[in-house]
């Protein structure tokens, strides 16, 4: 199968598509800070649509952005980004969006989720369209303020207006994304290669990864300290290698020992098997399946997803993390996450 990589930039991006308009962000997380800051600082008209007085509004007004209810968000705005999670995104559609569309707006996501799985059906004379940066809301701004950007996918689902890809290419230009790469593709891809990357190999994949050696090492009576500088300290100093010049420069990097351990191990542990297993996991996403558990999870009070995430968050890893951490030299200084404001 062939696949065209198509790369835009600033210089082939219209920027009044989105200069001319005006910007409701529906939520102030992660996402919804670090879009909403880099629209403000690139001239971008914008507000936050939150609940008034609540601890997200308080955030927003804290760096200078206007909040207004959703509902008055969605009736003031051109083009209206969602960045609620996507459990409780049909919801909030159905009963404080919806009532408030009209025809030509432009309905924008950062993940298909909601739209893919048929949770969102907006109306056919409404534009749909997505730009999903490649990379959390927190370094979407800290990229931006050091003058770079993170990497951002478009896709356009719906088009009654004919212009959504140039929308979505002007604002993806708007919080930095036209100085890394802007990227074509469509909802379907982007929410089944998303929930895959997520549950195989970026978050499921790798802190089972880092858990299980860890464990294993412990339990063969190492100490945990040891443990954790193998299994989850050097991870970010070989992922940086890897995510700037690919496997091969970071085989370059490593010693031949490692390299050596690398080519011949890795296929011992990631095994015929593992492939088999993240199949079914990918099948799972397509089908809908995954879609289903997680929102029925969702509906019926988090019970199980809180009590893994305890149950994650007690592991020995996470103790000794903590301790280790917090004696390193630069401690908390130039951490992207600030709770309190961002």
């Amino acid at each position: 199968m062939s696949h065209e990589l198509k790369v835009y930039t600033d210089a082939d991006i219209d920027k009044s598509k989105i200069l001319n308009k005006k910007v409701a962000v529906i939520g102030y997380g992660s996402q919804g800070y670090g879009q909403s800051t880099c629209l403000k600082d690139s001239g971008v008209d914008v507000v936050i649509g939150a609940r008034v007085g609540g601890a997200s509004a308080k955030k927003a007004e804290a760096e200078g952005l206007k909040v207004m209810s959703i509902e008055d968000a969605v009736k003031w705005a051109d083009l209206i980004q969602i960045l609620i999670p996507d459990e409780v995104q049909a919801k909030v559609y159905e009963e404080q969006i919806k009532p408030n569309l009209r025809a030509g707006q432009y309905l924008m996501f950062a993940h298909g989720f909601n739209i893919h799985f048929k949770k969102i059906v907006p109306p056919a004379d409404v534009n749909v369209l997505m730009v999903a940066p490649k990379g959390p809301g927190h370094t979407v701004r800290s990229e931006y303020i050091a003058g770079k950007g993170v990497p951002s996918l478009i896709a356009v689902y719906q088009d009654p207006s004919g212009d959504s890809k140039e929308v979505a290419l002007a604002y993806a230009s708007a919080i930095g994304a036209g100085r890394a790469g802007i990227y074509e593709t469509t909802f379907k891809e982007e929410t089944e290669t998303d929930l895959f990357g997520e549950q195989a190999v970026l978050c499921g994949g790798l802190s089972a990864l880092i858990k299980t050696g860890f464990e294993v090492l412990v339990e063969a009576g190492y100490s945990p300290y040891m443990a954790y500088f193998e299994c989850l300290h050097e991870m970010k100093l070989i992922v940086d290698l890897v995510n700037q010049g690919g496997i091969s420069d970071m085989r370059y990097s490593i010693s031949n020992t490692a390299e050596w351990g690398d080519l011949t191990i890795g296929p011992r542990v990631i095994t015929p098997a593992v492939k088999e297993e993240m199949k079914k996991v990918l099948k799972e996403i397509q089908d809908g399946k995954f879609a289903a558990e997680w929102l029925s999870e969702y509906n019926s009070g988090m019970k199980k997803f809180r009590q893994l995430e305890k149950e994650g968050e007690e592991h020995q890893i996470e103790v000794v993390g903590k301790e280790l951490r917090s004696k390193f030299s630069w401690k908390d200084n130039d951490k992207i996450i600030n709770r309190d404001k961002n």
